[in-house]
């Protein structure tokens, strides 16, 4: 398997909600990440595929809600996301794909 391949594999794709909106305000960006990624290969993949400097990486696991399907409880899975605050001048265009 390539690099290139490995660091999709990192990063699944990008979170557009209303609290990360607001983080781009102050130079960040939300991806979801997988969940047994950490810090050092979530920096390097952005860094990779993005070709922007990292300045810091904060992630979080938001554990999965119990609902119900079919009438059945079931639960949805855990998803952990990565805040990434990027270096000054540093951009990521998340509106549009790769």
């Amino acid at each position: 398997m390539s690099a290139k391949a490995e660091h999709y594999d990192v990063i699944r794709k990008p979170i557009i909600t209303e609290k990360a909106t607001m983080a781009s305000e102050s130079n960040a960006v939300v991806f979801e990440v997988a969940i047994d990624a950490n810090k050092p290969q979530i920096k390097e993949a952005v860094e990779a595929l993005f070709g922007v400097k990292v300045k810091a990486v904060n992630t979080v696991i938001a554990k999965g809600k119990v609902k119900r399907f079919r009438g059945s409880l079931g639960t949805r899975n855990d998803v952990k996301k990565a805040y990434v605050t990027l270096a000054e001048g540093n951009t990521i265009d998340v509106s549009t794909g790769l």
